[in-house]
């Protein structure tokens, strides 16, 4: 870790020049032809791409975003020799558990911007004081606000390293608990692994385990569980290619996707269900362009498809899963059982659909991690 442990107060400004620049580009877009009555089954469809452009031109309001990513208190600090960017906002309850939530890709922290307020305030939003958490939200490294990554290595056992230390300097470190969502589902247990006498318990919205190929493993599978099991086959047939190129050849997708909004736009929406609301789509994306990380967030998947010496054993960490009953990775109990030793919690939320459940559902995360906190806290 370096040496360097001040933290930097931070506020989001992002020039005019630049967004004069975002507009001149957005006026200036090529596009491409599709085949009639087919775009959904190619990728995103050019209708939907060209409605988000319109409104990124004519109807969003980036400042208004802006403003209100500047109402929580951010920072930065240097760790591991890469910048870290994180909300951070201390709940006014004495004995608020403190609580790391991270996002993934192609997330940011405006994933949580809705869960903050109950989160640390429950008694101003007509919750229980007593399930207060101090919250504090990063931005994974290479990922927007934190800014491009300029080493090697910032996979998933990295990023835990990361903020482990973190949450100890932030003073945090006696007994905290993770949540988070995709790649913080994936980075949360190695939190617990890595720090295993301060993690009080770790909350994901996927527990991202995988059959072996022993045929043993489907003995017995009930009908739910051969369902979840069509969603992932589904999935990695016709949804998966992202995955395969950032994990692959990054740096090749990056050169488009660093140079055009549109084309990062088209990129990024294809992760962003229709049930979301596009401002909440153009905020994410806005994020990574005008911090020019587009590339470097997608490295992520190359680091990790690196990492091969990876720990064999089941996590430890107390766990607690909050599920999206559709439109999500659904998650196969027997074998997250196989990887997680002690699953405390296991929610499949009928009410959830879609992997942003913290937007489109802030209600349901909030009670989830405050029940799941309330059993280990």
């Amino acid at each position: 870790m370096t040496h360097d442990t001040e933290i930097r107060p931070y506020r989001v400004d992002i020039p005019q020049v630049d967004l004069d620049d975002l507009a001149d580009r957005l006026d200036r877009v090529r596009w491409t032809s599709t085949v009639p009555g087919a775009d959904a089954e190619y990728g995103v469809s050019l209708e939907r791409l060209q409605r988000l452009v319109a409104h990124w031109r004519d109807g969003y309001d980036w400042r208004a975003w802006e403003a209100r990513l500047n109402s929580f208190p951010q920072f930065t600090t240097a760790i591991d020799g890469e910048n870290i960017h994180f909300i951070h906002v201390r709940s006014p309850e004495a004995g608020a558990l403190p609580l790391l939530l991270t996002h993934g890709w192609p997330g940011t922290v405006a994933e949580f911007l809705d869960v903050i307020g109950p989160l640390s305030d429950p008694r101003a939003h007509g919750g229980d004081p007593a399930a207060a958490f101090h919250v504090v939200v990063p931005s994974l490294p290479g990922m927007g606000f934190s800014g491009p990554t300029t080493s090697r290595g910032w996979g998933t056992r990295r990023t835990a390293a990361a903020w482990v230390e973190l949450m100890g300097r932030l003073g945090y470190g006696e007994r905290y608990g993770v949540g988070g969502n995709d790649a913080g589902s994936m980075i949360n247990p190695e939190i617990g692994r890595l720090d295993p006498e301060h993690v009080v318990g770790a909350h994901v919205t996927q527990l991202f385990s995988f059959p072996t190929g022993d045929p043993a493993e489907f003995e017995g599978m009930t009908s739910e569980e051969m369902a979840a099991l069509g969603v992932l086959q589904d999935f990695w047939e016709n949804k998966g290619s992202f995955n395969m190129v950032h994990s692959q050849q990054p740096q090749t997708l990056a050169h488009a996707i660093s140079d055009s909004p549109v084309g990062l736009l088209g990129w990024n929406t294809q992760l962003f269900g229709e049930n979301l609301d596009d401002d909440f789509v153009l905020t994410n994306v806005a994020i990574a362009w005008f911090t020019g990380t587009a590339g470097s967030a997608i490295r992520f998947y190359r680091e990790d498809s690196l990492d091969t010496d990876r720990p064999k054993e089941p996590t430890t960490v107390p766990i607690g899963l909050s599920s999206a009953a559709r439109g999500d990775f659904l998650s196969i109990r027997r074998f997250a059982e196989r990887d997680h030793a002690d699953i405390r919690s296991w929610r499949v939320n009928e009410e959830v659909d879609g992997h942003y459940a913290a937007r489109t559902n802030p209600d349901v995360i909030t009670r989830d991690l405050r029940d799941f906190f309330a059993l280990v806290r």
